[in-house]
C-alpha cells in the first residue's frame, strides 16, 4: 500500500512538472513568434510604430466609457492569429477603433515598448502613449485610461489566458492578473479578474 501511494505521489508530481515545462516552453514560443493562435482573416499589411515618449464593462462609470469612446488603437499580431482577432471584435464591441497590422515581426514591436518576455502574450496594441498586451478586457483598459496612473507604459495580460476576451472556451474561465507596466521596469497587479463570465 505504502509503494503505491509513493508511486502515486511521484507520477503527480511528474505530471506537475511537465505541465510547467510546456507552459514555459508555450510561452517561449509565443514570445520568439513560432506559434501563433490560429487563422486569422485580417489583410491589412504590416507596419512598424515608433516609440512614444477588475471591472467588467457592466460596471463601467460614464466618464470610464467615454473616455475610451472615440479611442483610436493600433493592433500588432501575426496574421495567422485568430484569437488576437476575436480580442479586436471585443474591443470594437466596446467603442474602441481598432487598426490592425499583421506582422511577423512582433518580437522588435514588443522590445520597443520594453516589454520583458515573461510579460508577453500574442498581440500588441497601442493606445496614444500607453501599450497594452494581451488580453485584456475593454473595461479594464478603459479604466486604465481614466485614470493614468503616474509613471505607467501601460497594462499586461502575461500568455493567454482561457476565458478571457478572444480566447473564450465554453464555460472555462481561468484566473489571472492584468499587471500594470511602469516606466521603470517594475510591475504590480493592476486588477486581478476572478472567473468574469462577460465583460
Amino acid at each position: 500500500m505504502k509503494e503505491t501511494k509513493a508511486s502515486y505521489t511521484s507520477n503527480l508530481f511528474q505530471i506537475k512538472i511537465s505541465i510547467m515545462i510546456a507552459r514555459a516552453a508555450i510561452a517561449t514560443a509565443i514570445s520568439l513568434g513560432l506559434i501563433s493562435c490560429g487563422q486569422s482573416t485580417s489583410t491589412q499589411s504590416p507596419s512598424t510604430p515608433s516609440k512614444s515618449v477588475s471591472a467588467p464593462a457592466s460596471t463601467a462609470t460614464p466618464s470610464t466609457t467615454s473616455a475610451s469612446a472615440t479611442a483610436s488603437v493600433e493592433v500588432y499580431k501575426s496574421p495567422t492569429c485568430a484569437c488576437c482577432g476575436k480580442w479586436v471584435d471585443h474591443l470594437d464591441g466596446a467603442g474602441f477603433t481598432s487598426k490592425v497590422h499583421d506582422t511577423q515581426d512582433l518580437n522588435s514591436i514588443k522590445a520597443n515598448y520594453q516589454i520583458p518576455p515573461r510579460y508577453q502574450s500574442c498581440h500588441t496594441a497601442l493606445i496614444g502613449d500607453y501599450v497594452f498586451e494581451g488580453h485584456i478586457p475593454a473595461s479594464i483598459i478603459q479604466k486604465f485610461l481614466a485614470e493614468k496612473p503616474a509613471g505607467s507604459l501601460g497594462l499586461t495580460v502575461p500568455g493567454m489566458p482561457v476565458g478571457s476576451p478572444g480566447m473564450e472556451m465554453g464555460n472555462r474561465y481561468d484566473d489571472y492578473d492584468v499587471l500594470l507596466l511602469k516606466n521603470d521596469g517594475t510591475t504590480e497587479v493592476y486588477q486581478q479578474v476572478r472567473h468574469h463570465k462577460s465583460f
